[in-house]
């Protein structure tokens, strides 16, 4: 048997010159510096993992570390809340480490600036205590050969931090975070390693760079919205843009304003959750993706667009009908949810409420009104509010229906799909704001199924209005103020002071 010779351990660790802290009472000032730390760390490991690829045999660790946003709040003064973030609800120390400055640069100086006028307190930046991993300090797009690799004689953990799993979770997202004796408080809803593992998981899934993304959100579980989206997004670049300055499909293929609505170019396969971006300055644009079938994709793909902090999200998709008086066509706006989802149970128990919120609400029922031309009574006729359910059994119906049918009918529940609990449960989780709208599709209670020559009748005459009804009611809640969107419904008894 071959011997195997193991490396002797690793006692010497470079990194970068310590980087003082400093305090700051301008808040782009203060986004600088973090720029400026973040840009230095992540070159020095990546210069770092070249030298070592092309020099061979390693000798030393190299480490670097993530800056870190710190404040002290020193008084109980009573802060303007009608915000619902901005400010600390008590005394004591809060800390944030940070990443991709270049990516959240406007929302970092927003909940920044916010803290310095609201407490009249400085902000420091400095380096904190948690190491950058290497796979997230490479450049986007980073190929890395599989030669390189191999000329590297010792495992890439003896040499380069990589990413800790054990401290990438969501509790405080979740409210359930217990500061150690002398830790901070946390500042942020999430930690730099937990946006970077979302990144990095949001440009696998969707083909898309997280740079694309919009603050406004459609999810949808059918390919025939997409397809209606592409084509809508392309006649808009064609006839110049009309506010939006760009259309991003997967594989990063962008269309500027005055182009061609034809565009031969697209990537090979299609990811699994495919992103679309129309694109506005200052992310206000919108997104649409494509979440496929079930509450699983459904989690996965909020669990990372939320460490973006988007202003709103919605789903449109289809649904089973559950009411005799519904007709196929019918839209279903969701005000409240039966949550048999299960995928999201050991982070937000089903004993919790998830509200409607009023200014989504509102938006996605003018938006209907406005595009199917009916208001007040008659728009009854095309729309009822009312309980959606969400299930994880696509063949619910193949067992004894007694028990879910009872449950359904308890519930007050007028509609069934296995997506839109488990969004607008997350929403809440991660506080961002939320919403369901719905198309009756099949009535599968009351023995109306789609037929094949329906179905598609179905599609083409219902899709287009319903994704310009989301479009619409995305549109409306961009026109709002930022301050009034992010509800303190969302908000639990002690909060991060960043949105």
């Amino acid at each position: 048997m071959e011997k195997r010779i193991y490396p002797v351990p690793i006692e010497t660790v470079e990194r970068p010159e310590p980087f003082p802290r400093k305090s700051f009472t301008d808040a782009r000032e203060a986004v600088e510096a973090i720029q400026a730390l973040y840009d230095r760390n992540t070159q020095f490991l990546r210069d770092s993992f070249n030298g070592l690829a092309s020099a061979g045999r390693p000798d030393r660790r190299y480490r670097a570390f993530y800056p870190e946003i710190s404040v002290t709040v020193s008084s109980y003064d009573q802060i303007d809340t009608r915000l619902a973030y901005g400010h600390m609800p008590s005394p004591g120390q809060y800390a944030t480490t940070v990443t991709r400055p270049d990516l959240f640069e406007p929302y970092l100086t927003d909940q920044l600036r916010l803290i310095i006028r609201n407490h009249g307190i400085p902000i420091t930046i400095g380096e904190s205590e948690t190491p950058i991993p290497l796979h997230f300090a490479l450049l986007e797009g980073t190929h890395v050969e599989a030669g390189i690799a191999e000329r590297i004689q010792r495992p890439l953990r003896d040499i380069f931090d990589v990413p800790d799993l054990n401290a990438t979770d969501d509790h405080i997202a979740n409210g359930t975070f217990e500061a150690a004796l002398g830790e901070p408080l946390p500042l942020a809803p999430f930690t730099a390693q937990r946006i970077d593992y979302s990144l990095h998981r949001l440009a696998h899934y969707t083909a898309t760079s997280p740079s694309h993304f919009q603050n406004f959100v459609l999810f949808t579980n059918y390919q025939f919205y997409i397809d209606e989206f592409v084509a809508l997004a392309r006649d808009l670049m064609a006839r110049g843009g009309e506010g939006y300055t760009s259309f991003v499909e997967p594989g990063n293929i962008v269309t500027l304003p005055g182009e061609p609505e034809e565009n031969p170019t697209t990537i090979a396969r299609l990811p699994q959750m495919p992103a679309y971006h129309l694109i506005k300055p200052g992310h206000g644009g919108i997104t649409m993706v494509n979440i496929g079938v079930g509450p699983s994709n459904a989690k996965t793909i909020t669990d990372h667009v939320a460490v973006l902090r988007p202003h709103a999200w919605l789903m449109l998709g289809h649904c089973a009908g559950l009411r005799n008086t519904q007709a196929l066509g019918d839209y279903v706006l969701a005000h409240a949810y039966v949550r048999e989802d299960h995928v999201l149970d050991d982070d937000l128990p089903v004993w919790v409420p998830i509200p409607a919120l009023a200014e989504v609400q509102v938006a996605v029922q003018e938006a209907v009104a406005e595009v199917t031309g009916l208001s007040g009574y008659d728009l009854k006729r095309i729309m009822r509010t009312g309980t959606v359910a969400t299930i994880d059994n696509r063949n619910w119906e193949l067992r004894d229906q007694r028990g879910p049918v009872q449950r359904l009918s308890q519930s007050r529940a007028i509609a069934l799909d296995m997506e839109s609990a488990t969004i607008a449960a997350n929403g809440f989780r991660f506080r961002v704001p939320y919403g369901t709208l719905l198309c009756v599709s099949d009535k599968p209670l009351h023995g109306e199924l789609k037929l094949p020559g329906m179905a598609t009748d179905f599609y083409k005459r219902q899709v287009n209005q319903h994704l310009i009804i989301g479009i619409k009611a995305m549109e409306k809640l961009a026109a709002m103020p930022v301050e009034r969107l992010h509800s303190r419904k969302l908000r639990s008894f002690s909060e991060t002071a960043f949105q």
